[in-house]
């Protein structure tokens, strides 16, 4: 089937749903901009690719999600590491600097779900809030950051830590919720 036909869902007696924005698989050449020396691996799914900047020496793992949304933006720094099978989501703006290591299965995420009220919570308003990562910080496997965010400059985020506040340049954060553990400037925590 094609990405404008319906398809099915679950199973053969299911109701024919629309494809919501089809399969993020046809982006070749449609990327806001894009380094000539970066590699995209095989299975990347690219959702609303004129609005994804990708800079030069990036790599982007096989089978990672990129979601630029019909009204935010993702912008990769040059020198970014992606790892395989990371979320990346841009409907509130994302900016990953430069020389920014993302490891496998890293969720960053930069809208919510409004809880107020007592609609079911996938029918309420969303709340959108950017995200920034610091130029040479590294996300550990499996770390998830919330929206509105700011991870500084050469910050490490642990592997499978929840950020759910700032974190400041050189700080080295674990656990969920993340929380200083040390700095890498020497600093006090």
């Amino acid at each position: 089937m094609g990405v404008d036909e319906v398809t099915k869902v679950n199973r053969d007696d299911g109701p024919k749903l629309p494809r919501s924005r089809g399969t993020g698989l046809d982006w070749n050449q449609k990327l806001a901009a894009c380094g000539p020396t970066t590699v995209i691996e095989d299975g990347t799914r690219i959702f609303f690719p004129h609005n994804i900047s990708v800079g030069d020496r990036v790599f982007i793992g096989h089978d990672t999600h990129l979601d630029g949304y019909h009204a935010g933006r993702i912008d990769i720094g040059d020198g970014a590491w992606i790892g395989s099978f990371c979320f990346l989501h841009g409907a509130g703006g994302l900016r990953i600097g430069r020389d920014v290591g993302v490891g496998p299965r890293v969720t960053i995420l930069t809208s919510e779900h409004d809880l107020s009220g007592t609609l079911s919570v996938i029918h309420g308003p969303l709340r959108f809030a950017p995200v920034f990562i610091g130029d040479g910080a590294d996300l550990g496997c499996g770390a998830i950051v919330l929206p509105g965010i700011t991870v500084g400059a050469g910050a490490v985020v642990g592997a499978g830590a929840v950020v759910t506040r700032d974190v400041p340049d050189f700080a080295v954060v674990a656990g969920n919720p993340a929380r200083i553990v040390r700095r890498r400037d020497g600093a006090e925590k």
